[in-house]
């Protein structure tokens, strides 16, 4: 007949929260101790998750971004050149093909500052496909100009390429739309009538930001929508089409690497552009202030890669706000993205648990602070209503034991990367007895490549780099295709489930190959692969290593 407060020491219950199945809520525990009310003649069923054995076999996989696929057209695509690559990694052994994020890239052409959450990456669409599909025919391919080979020359090839798509968007418009057309644009109106728009605009007025168009356009007065959707309709239309164009190409390539035994490992950058279609159409979920702008910006305090600290630019998320519809933008990116791939590499994990957060009118990271993020709330909202998300947790710089816990609590795997630990001063044996919930890489898309690494580490840092000679037992004979191979070796032979290489350390490139270099603006993201290196000989020497491992 009285309302009662009960709490119970729970112990190494091992979760952070249980899930209240009778009212769909969570309740957080304080150290281990749950605290309930019960009004009279009430209950509660609460629900602790269970311990899970990882699902991922022990395997391997290699990192390249289809950009730097081979290609006649500047560029690599998602044509024969992608289909050719999953076979060379059937080949080789491989189970796993990691890339970066296929939205559009953004700022200095990074994927990682794109202007949608949800669009594809449009230079990806390959030409020949067009042709298949009856959209461009052979002679409109069969001259394109001489690109370069290993690099991509993103004004000319987007120059060509917008060419070739204009014409395939004239021809499509004049002949009857495919069956799953309507059903595409409808399926995805949720982003797709925003992005086609934003897109619209952003070429009618200027490839300035958003917050520089008209007033009525940045508020998104609905009488200035309206006029301008009907003023633009052919523009909003050629960028429906594009995007459908790219999805259908994607989910042809991926069922066809499946198909093989490969699975696709994206990426999914935790920030979003501020000049961006969800910015624009999703004010609400930002930290913006009353004009539209950003109170406070993105980034990492200072670190490996940089002194000041790296900062971004893009605007944080307003999580109560987000949290009141239990995360239903984050919910329909997630979904959006397993449309597309099989596993999913979140960027900047740790910004789940806590984000550096700088003033907007900073000009360097320094004066920042760490803010609490959504932490397991979060990842258990969205695991309740989307399922298990196969995710690795990208751990890489600060990370705090919350973090850990964090990662560790929804039993994603982490990353180690052997360059960092290596330069760390960890180059003993007993530091790579990996727990085998993680994923091993030699380098990521953010380091130089392996032999580049090695060479710089050799001539500012020669002891170190001795003692990581002889760790991984390589020889003054050794050519820097052997001297990669000894650290894909190290990491192979981790405990870690997946080792994970970039392309251009089983290539054994230099430096001229690396694909980023954290804070810097221009000649990244550019790199690609000659087609002439991808030798069968050498898909039959990472076999035999893949088997070596028992990978």
């Amino acid at each position: 007949h009285e309302e009662r407060q009960v709490g119970f020491d729970l112990g190494d219950c091992g979760d952070d929260f249980l899930y209240d199945a009778l009212n769909e809520d969570f309740i957080e525990l304080n150290n281990g101790v749950l605290t309930a009310t019960l009004p009279p003649l009430s209950s509660r069923l609460l629900l602790a998750r269970a311990d899970e054995k990882a699902s991922l076999a022990r395997s391997s996989g290699i990192l390249l971004h289809p950009t730097s696929l081979p290609s006649p057209f500047g560029i690599g695509d998602m044509g024969p050149e992608a289909y050719e690559f999953v076979d060379w990694l059937k080949t080789a052994g491989q189970r796993l093909w990691q890339i970066l994020p296929l939205n559009p890239p953004g700022y200095g052409e990074s994927p990682y500052q794109s202007v949608s959450a949800f669009a594809g990456n449009i230079w990806l669409i390959s030409p020949e496909k067009l042709v298949e599909d009856g959209w461009l025919t052979v002679d409109e391919i069969a001259a394109p100009p001489a690109f370069p080979v290993t690099k991509v020359d993103f004004p000319a090839m987007q120059a060509y390429k917008e060419e070739l798509l204009r014409i395939a968007f004239r021809r499509f418009k004049a002949a009857d739309a495919p069956e799953d057309y309507q059903r595409f644009c409808s399926d995805n109106s949720l982003w797709l009538d925003n992005y086609s728009l934003f897109m619209a605009l952003k070429s009618h007025l200027g490839e300035g930001t958003w917050r520089e168009w008209e007033e009525p356009l940045v508020r998104r007065d609905t009488a200035a929508l309206a006029f301008y959707r009907d003023q633009l309709a052919d523009d909003l239309e050629y960028h429906r089409f594009l995007q459908y164009s790219f999805f259908h190409q994607w989910r042809q390539l991926k069922q066809y690497a499946n198909n093989n035994g490969i699975q696709i490992v994206g990426d999914l950058p935790i920030f979003i552009s501020y000049d961006s279609s969800d910015v624009w159409a999703n004010p609400g979920l930002f930290e913006l202030d009353g004009e539209g702008r950003p109170t406070v910006v993105a980034g990492v305090p200072p670190d490996y890669f940089s002194t000041t600290g790296q900062l971004w630019g893009n605007p944080h998320y307003n999580w109560p706000v987000m949290a009141e519809d239990n995360y239903a933008w984050w919910r329909a990116r997630f979904e959006q993205i397993f449309s597309l791939v099989d596993l999913v590499r979140i960027d900047h994990f740790r910004g789940f648990e806590a984000s550096w957060q700088v003033p907007a009118d900073e000009t360097t990271a320094i004066h920042g602070k760490w803010v609490k993020g959504p932490g397991a709330r979060f990842f258990a909202i969205v695991e309740n209503n989307l399922g298990r998300l196969p995710l690795i947790a990208e751990d890489l710089g600060v990370i705090t034991p919350p973090v850990e816990r964090l990662r560790d609590m929804f039993n994603y795997p982490g990353m180690k990367v052997l360059q960092f630990m290596l330069e760390d001063g960890r180059a003993t044996a007993e530091a790579f007895q990996f727990e085998e919930n993680a994923v091993a890489y030699t380098g990521t898309h953010d380091n130089d490549t392996t032999m580049g690494w090695y060479e710089t580490l050799r001539e500012t840092r020669p002891k170190a780099a001795e003692q990581i000679a002889a760790l991984v037992g390589m020889t003054s004979e050794d050519s820097p295709l052997e001297t990669a191979w000894r650290f894909i070796g190290l990491a192979y032979g981790t405990d870690a489930r997946l080792a994970i290489i970039p392309l251009q350390d089983i290539l054994g490139l230099g430096s001229e190959a690396r694909m980023n270099t954290p804070g810097t603006v221009g000649g990244n993201w550019d790199w690609r692969v000659a087609k002439a290196v991808l030798s069968r000989e050498l898909s039959v020497r990472l076999a035999d290593m893949v088997r070596s491992y028992g990978r």
